[in-house]
């Protein structure tokens, strides 16, 4: 007979706990959520009060099954799933599924996971808290009724199988709203003066930038030529202390947005790491909206810092959580143990464990000091001032662990460097003046982590939803995040120097992107179909407002199913209206007229997804429209009438090689090289029609050499190739995936026959 059995929701955790509790406990883990509602459309009784229906997944009878019967031989249960809304929901599935007795069962909650911490959430257990049980059922059956609901409209009226919610709509539409503010934005040129100066003694140099632009070349041009045979003073300086202070500690968000800064992690990776951190007792609790640390963390924090880098390096900071739905969670993230600077584990955990013990010690360190001066620079020859800028440290405080990154990817240098000794009326030479032409930048496209920050800022979501709803997008085919090529332009630049002014003209890469959103246009046609039929789903205010209401059912103000009551009946009028009344979309766009045929050109989304069209159906005609989709890197809102007829010019025949046509042409997986039954695929970064026999040949070629055979089995060739699933071998059409423990840049003959081997 087990006398306790305590239950975490993961292997993981368990393990770490294990053995804190003493002999008297069994830990086990529940693998999650033991249940979940029914999968069809009536697992949520609306005239019943919303009552829903449950049913445990095969995958986790077994688990049920064994907790069951522990449960039954045991004194007491300790139900001791994560502290957040989800968490209590679990450890009310447990109590339902298990049959469990409220007089033998007990409810604990800790923010890390330390003998420390569990034995102190033994001494004080509690009941379930339905308030916040009836918050997650609340948001859970919300989504439920929204996702059921709205997918079979837009089956009806976009395309089948889509689908979508009431969060992850509202993050499509902020970043269809970006793509278009961007496609709406035109760029200005102005030209930025920037003068080298050095002194005369010394020939220290310096950088200072005019405190004017000029629109045109002719403008920059004759301020530079009034420049010639100038004299340069400094005509004032102003040097003051300055200070900047640590951010802080990190919240679910914070960190997200910093790992993706700093470490190039997608917010899902942010997330699994930070849980494997979080159940092996490293970090504390990773879902949480608050940046306060308990006076144990700061004590602990203080120590560290006093021993590491000494007592002027120490400054007690208590910080304030400025969200008002920050309900969720008692204390920042943070290392469990200050003294361990560092962790074991793979890369991943050992980098981001890395970043949450530099940002939480940095938090509690001193200011950094600093010196700021300003030297403004006259000239003899105009009224406008030069202005430079050079800050030093004099003392680092925080700045020795850690410094905060940016999302300003647009952010022009300044200098902020340091400054030679100047003094008021000091004669300055001149090196060179260059007046270069800057452009001015659209909006940024959102980064995994600046959407989760938008999010934030307009408080849709929770900790616990920013990751899935950014996996879903993705999933769904609603937004691609991908890295894309830029383009160049020129930039005219002028400079004067040796009191000769000359021009010249170099070109810059503008519009690259690196691990950016980017709407698809399904997205966008499913986000156009929403914003015109349900306004109040996909208004910012409306689902930052229901949030709020999940925060007071949480809080126990108002009654979940009141609350329910109050959104669904008019949504679901509206879904009436709507599948009655409302037209199919296709974000159909007419172009023009193709000038061969005299036909209508036009785009949409077809079955197979987007494409132009020349002409249309006519009823009663033999004549049917001609079709070509669109390439991965074309959208039916931006592309022009000449890209899309040239779409109509593939496949194209460009020559022969071997005997045999090359053919050119786009398919479902991008653009393709057709030769001898083999299709080759064209690098995305080139242009199909601009591919000619050479290149085609070169590809061939290329092709050629990597299906190559590496070895023989039983006398017939195995190639290797890397495919959607990772590296693989192929044996008379067999594919075998290699497993990361063998090199397949090295496979000898042994592991392919092991491998084949397995397969066969």
């Amino acid at each position: 007979m087990t006398k306790n059995l305590l239950i975490v929701e993961s292997p993981a955790k368990a393990k770490t706990i294990e053995g804190y509790p003493g002999k008297d406990f069994l830990v086990k883990s529940s693998y999650g959520h033991i249940r979940d509602l029914i999968k069809t459309d009536n697992a949520i009784d609306i005239k019943n009060n919303f009552k829903q229906q449950y049913e445990v997944p095969a995958d986790k009878t077994a688990v049920v099954n064994e907790l069951k019967k522990l449960a039954k031989t045991a004194e007491t249960v300790w139900l001791a799933s994560d502290e957040d809304r989800e968490g209590e929901a679990i450890s009310w599935h447990l109590f339902e599924t298990l049959d469990l007795k409220d007089d033998q069962t007990k409810r604990i909650v800790f923010h890390e996971i330390t003998k420390k911490a569990i034995l102190k959430a033994i001494e004080s257990p509690r009941k379930i808290n339905y308030n916040l049980v009836n918050a997650q059922q609340a948001r859970r059956v919300l989504d439920r009724l929204v996702g059921f609901e709205l997918s079979p409209v837009l089956w009806k009226k976009v395309k089948p199988s889509l689908s979508a919610g009431r969060v992850q709509s509202v993050a499509v539409r902020l970043i269809v709203d970006r793509e278009r503010e961007i496609n709406k934005f035109t760029s200005q040129a102005a030209f930025k003066v920037v003068a080298i100066f050095s002194t005369d003694q010394k020939k220290e140099i310096f950088r200072a930038d005019l405190n004017a632009r000029f629109d045109t070349s002719a403008e920059a041009e004759a301020f530079l030529k009034a420049g010639i045979n100038a004299l340069y003073t400094v005509k004032s300086l102003d040097t003051r202390p300055a200070k900047r202070s640590p951010a802080a500690p990190f919240t679910t968000s914070t960190l997200q947005q910093e790992a993706s800064r700093k470490l190039g992690f997608s917010v899902a990776r942010t997330m699994s790491v930070a849980q494997k951190l979080y159940e092996s007792g490293k970090i504390s609790y990773m879902r949480t909206d608050s940046v306060n640390l308990s006076d144990t963390a700061l004590d602990a924090a203080a120590a560290e810092i006093r021993l590491a880098y000494g007592d002027k390096y120490h400054q007690l900071r208590k910080y304030k959580t400025k969200s008002a739905g920050a309900q969720e969670a008692h204390e920042a993230i943070r290392p469990t143990a200050f003294d361990q600077h560092t962790t074991e584990g793979d890369s991943s955990e050992k980098r981001l464990y890395e970043l949450i013990w530099k940002r939480s010690i940095a938090s509690q360190m001193s200011d950094a000091q600093l010196e700021k001066t300003i030297v403004s620079v006259a000239s003899t020859n105009s009224p406008d001032i030069f202005t430079a800028t050079g800050e030093v440290v004099k003392f680092d405080g925080f700045l020795t662990v850690y410094m905060e990154s940016t999302d300003d990817e647009n952010a022009e240098e300044t200098q902020d460097g340091l400054l030679p000794p100047l003094s008021i009326g000091q004669k300055l030479h001149l090196n060179e003046i260059t007046a270069t032409e800057k452009f001015t930048y659209p909006p940024a496209r959102y980064t995994e982590a600046s959407l989760v920050k938008k999010l934030e800022e307009l408080g849709i979501g929770r900790p616990s939803t920013y990751a899935p709803t950014i996996s879903t997008i993705q999933k769904r085919g609603y937004v691609i995040k991908e890295d894309r090529q830029g383009r160049e332009r020129p930039v005219n630049i002028i400079r004067l120097r040796n009191n000769q002014v000359a021009a010249e003209v170099k070109t810059e890469t503008t519009g690259a992107e690196k691990s950016k959103m980017f709407p698809t246009d399904i997205g966008t046609v499913v986000n156009d179909f929403l914003v015109e039929n349900f306004k109040v789903i996909l208004d910012y205010n409306f689902t930052a407002q229901v949030e709020k209401e999940f925060d007071e059912i949480a809080e126990g103000k108002i009654q979940w199913t009141s609350m329910l009551k109050d959104f669904y009946k008019p949504f679901h009028k509206t879904v009436e209206k709507t599948i009655d009344n409302s037209e199919r979309a296709s974000g159909e766009r007419i172009l023009g007229t193709d000038p061969v045929s005299g036909k209508p050109v036009s785009v949409r989304i077809g079955r197979f997804g987007p494409l132009a069209q020349i002409g249309e159906t006519v009823e009663g005609s033999e004549e049917k429209p001609r079709f070509a989709s669109l390439r991965k890197d074309q959208s039916i809102e931006t592309i022009s009438l000449e890209d899309a007829l040239d779409l109509f010019k593939l496949p194209m025949s460009i020559g022969e090689y071997k005997g045999s046509e090359i053919i050119v042409a786009v398919g479902r997986f991008g653009p393709y090289i057709k030769f001898n039954e083999q299709f080759i695929s064209i690098p995305r970064s080139e242009d199909p029609l601009k591919v000619d026999l050479e290149r085609a040949i070169a590809l061939i070629k290329e092709k050629e050499v990597a299906d190559a055979p590496v070895a023989f089995y039983n006398g017939k060739p195995v190639t290797k190739g890397k495919g959607r699933f990772g590296p693989f071998i192929k044996y008379e059409g067999i594919y075998v995936n290699v497993p990361r423990a063998y090199n397949f840049d090295a496979l000898s003959q042994k592991d392919i026959d092991e491998l084949i081997g397995k397969k066969l």
